[in-house]
């Protein structure tokens, strides 16, 4: 079921091809009949009102999935849904994280056993909006352990919980009720407002865009939770609760209770399709069925889910390894290919199914900004001239790339942004590769002859680019050495402990290029924000997001972020290279996979959302 929004960024993406078959080969095996009780609503909403219509239940027997017929829906071309079969998915990182309190961007896999009250619609055709990117729109939003949501006034959010929910049958939880007071639990504890939580770890990000805005979350019943915020503001306020990542995840109150956290994978508990029974560090998480899941496909709501026995990640860094795997049959899915491996995996395996993703940010360059010589304006141009955009683009990438700059908002992105063409002219010219005009702005900085610096870079970063790059700077007397770290270490030592005292370079993501709503990208270098590890401290950077959030009128925000896009770019707090398609791979048994975001990789956060819906054939 779709349900409406009160607004959202509209967005603008690329054009893919739509891929519905993926995956490894399995057994398969049928179901056995059960009774599952649902109850759904229809919630229209507008900037300034919310309307729900009167819950309707359903009651539906579950048949053998291999009786299932054609209904006339987009997804029967995907034919009959089978169980049994293992998915195998590939991560380039270890898996670091089991809390959703830690920060967001660590490696993690807890979607397989964790659940948020909404998730993702699974009935709507990727021909109209096909979750590739990690802005999920959401007006495709569906509640998910919830059933409902409304907003009695303006600053208050209320979500009705399905009664169906429970659970894993693992101590301390022991198979019990999913209710209220669970969910109040977690964002008391994420926030500091409640249940003994008084503060947050200041080293860890906030979960989401408005945060702060949180006063209170109750429980008036055991299946009604009334969210209070600050600020009368129902368009931020979804923003904000429902912005997609761990941070929203459930987790276990009895087990943060008894440990002061979830951190242990022995403890790893939730109401989730799957349950985690092996993890290795640095080698493979394994996920089985849990057979009392209360899930079914929305799809086919006969079916119980998950449909699959078993969801294996491996952890394999080297991609020429983890190609050799998939090659092998031994990985049915692997995200993040370069169109080079994308182009070589096409020649030796035309089978293997290829999916197209647009990135959710653009590739940057991050200087320190706060200290010398990155906190001289001139320098940071210096470095931007220096470096030639459209020869990479035309060379390494092969033609595959735009050669243009990014600002905060990505180009993929319409609506709020500030497009290339429509920067002034001498703008666009600090864009513009320069080497000689580089080298006077840095002479007019007082550094003549250049200087030394250094990259802090995720091991798993294109070093290659690095190394361009690095040329590319040595030819106006920049001369950059770089230091590689492993994705943990970078993330705490650049991303939360900000100790990075140069430049930084983050393995496919950067800071601009930006894909998530307004007020997120308003908060992106906001002073103070954990992720601002630019450490950019800009009072019209911060007065932007303080009007965007009380504003009520979208056109409004989407003025002041076009207005923070020409600042930034005329600022160049960070360093644009260009926007990179990355490719996936799967194998063509895998049915329902296509692409959709924070499904795999090192950040699968909604792993078991779509691992319990996918299946594979014979």
């Amino acid at each position: 079921m779709k349900k409406g929004v009160f607004w959202i960024l509209l967005t603008s993406l690329v054009v893919i091809s739509v891929v519905l078959s993926s995956c490894s080969s399995a057994t398969t095996s049928t179901t056995t009949s059960t009774t599952s009780t649902t109850t759904t609503s229809i919630i229209t909403t507008s900037a300034t009102s919310t309307t729900v219509s009167t819950p309707t239940s359903t009651t539906t027997t579950a048949v053998s999935a291999t009786t299932t017929t054609s209904t006339g829906n987009w997804w029967d071309s995907l034919g009959t849904p089978k169980y049994g079969g293992t998915i195998t998915i590939q991560s380039s990182a270890d898996i670091t994280n089991f809390d959703p309190y830690n920060a967001s961007a660590l490696p993690t896999v807890m979607g397989g056993w964790l659940e948020m009250f909404y998730d993702t619609d699974w009935t709507l055709s990727p021909a109209v909006f096909d979750y590739k990117l990690t802005i999920l729109n959401p007006a495709y939003y569906t509640p998910h352990l919830a059933t409902t949501w409304e907003f009695s006034d303006p600053s208050t959010f209320v979500v009705h919980l399905r009664h169906d929910v429970y659970w894993q049958n693992i101590a301390p939880m022991n198979g019990r009720q999913f209710v209220a007071a669970d969910i109040v639990y977690h964002y008391d504890r994420q926030y500091g407002i409640g249940d003994g939580f008084t503060t947050r770890d200041p080293n860890l990000s906030l979960p989401a865009a408005g945060a702060p805005n949180l006063i209170s979350c109750t429980n008036p019943d055991n299946f009604t939770v009334v969210f209070g915020y600050s600020m009368p503001n129902p368009a931020q306020i979804l923003q904000s609760i429902e912005g997609l990542g761990c941070t929203n995840d459930i987790e276990a109150p009895e087990v943060v209770q008894q440990n002061g956290n979830t951190n242990n994978w022995h403890q790893a508990i939730g109401t989730g399709p799957f349950i985690l029974t092996d993890f290795v560090s640095g080698g493979s998480a394994t996920m089985v069925r849990n057979p009392t899941y209360w899930g079914t496909d929305e799809r086919h709501p006969q079916n119980k889910l998950p449909y699959v026995a078993k969801l294996q990640v491996l952890v394999i860094p080297q991609a020429a390894t983890a190609l050799a795997a998939v090659r092998a049959g031994k990985i049915s899915i692997m995200g993040g290919l370069s169109w080079t491996q994308a182009q070589a995996m096409q020649s030796t395996n035309p089978e293997i199914t290829q999916i197209n993703s647009p990135p959710n940010t653009a590739l940057t360059l991050d200087p320190r900004d706060d200290l010398a010589p990155y906190n001289n304006l001139n320098v940071r141009i210096a470095l931007q001239e220096a470096i030639n955009l459209p020869l990479i683009a035309s060379t390494y990438y092969g033609g595959t790339v735009s050669s243009l700059p990014s600002s905060l908002t990505s180009v993929y992105q319409n609506g709020g942004g500030f497009p290339f063409s429509s920067w002034p002219a001498a703008l666009q010219a600090q864009y513009t590769y320069n080497p000689t005009g580089a080298k006077q702005l840095l002479a007019s900085a007082g550094f003549p002859n250049g200087f030394n610096t250094d990259v802090i870079a995720d091991n798993s970063a294109d070093l290659t680019l690095l190394q361009i790059i690095q040329s590319q700077l040595s030819a106006v007397n920049i001369n950059m050495s770089i230091n590689l770290m492993d994705t943990a270490t970078w993330t705490s030592t650049v991303m939360t402990g900000h100790k990075a005292d140069a430049l930084a370079f983050r393995a496919g993501s950067g800071a601009l290029g930006q894909t998530q709503p307004p007020t997120s990208q308003l908060n992106r270098f906001r002073t103070g924000v954990s992720y601002n590890y630019m450490m950019v401290a800009d009072s019209k950077i911060d007065n932007w997001y303080t009007q965007a959030m009380a504003a009520t009128d979208p056109n409004v925000i989407l003025q002041i972020l076009e207005q923070e896009n020409e600042y930034m770019a005329a600022q160049h707090f960070s360093i644009s290279l260009l926007s990179v398609n990355t490719y996936n791979l799967c194998v063509p048994q895998l049915k329902g996979y296509n692409g959709q975001a924070q499904a795999i990789g090192n950040n699968a956060v909604n792993i078991g959302f779509y691992g319990a819906r996918c299946w594979l054939t014979q």
